[in-house]
């Protein structure tokens, strides 16, 4: 069945999502940003989880492929895995989303919200226990899927 279903669905490339460990320094974010600005790397979504001595920095950018480059140039620690980014027609529809992940029993680990999008709609990036059903899920109940194409340059 689950064959039947991906043959149907529209294939979607994933969204690559960096978790960057960084120390707890005064500008250290804002070093980072600059540096992937510099290098026309736009983070397109952000979030921080914050202890005493370190933050976990996860980010989506428009240019994965430039900002692993510069990840490994300047020995910026980081790990690097798939997400799914999915566009919401309107925030109304978060409920339905949730819904929709429990009913399957798919649970969240982390979301974050896009910051920005070409075509101004909201959207989510979710990390959930089981991407691939996550977004076969949410593409059945009607969600459009967003690829890394979607929010590349």
């Amino acid at each position: 069945m689950a064959t039947a279903i991906s043959t149907k669905r529209k294939h979607v490339d994933p969204v690559r999502q960096f978790s960057i460990f960084l120390a707890n320094k005064a500008g250290r974010l804002l070093e980072l940003i600059r540096i992937l600005h510099s290098r026309q790397v736009h983070v397109v979504a952000l979030t921080i989880l914050d202890t005493t001595d370190s933050s976990i920095v996860r980010m989506v950018v428009d240019d994965p492929d430039q900002a692993r480059a510069i990840f490994h140039e300047q020995a910026v620690a980081h790990t690097e895995s798939t997400v799914v980014a999915v566009e919401l027609g309107a925030a109304t529809e978060l409920p339905k989303v949730f819904s929709s992940l429990l009913e399957a029993e798919i649970n969240i680990l982390t979301t974050y919200a896009f910051l920005v999008r070409p075509e101004a709609k909201p959207a989510l990036c979710l990390n959930l226990d089981d991407n691939e059903l996550g977004g076969q899920v949410l593409s059945r109940g009607g969600f459009k899927l967003l690829g890394q194409g979607d929010i590349s340059r």
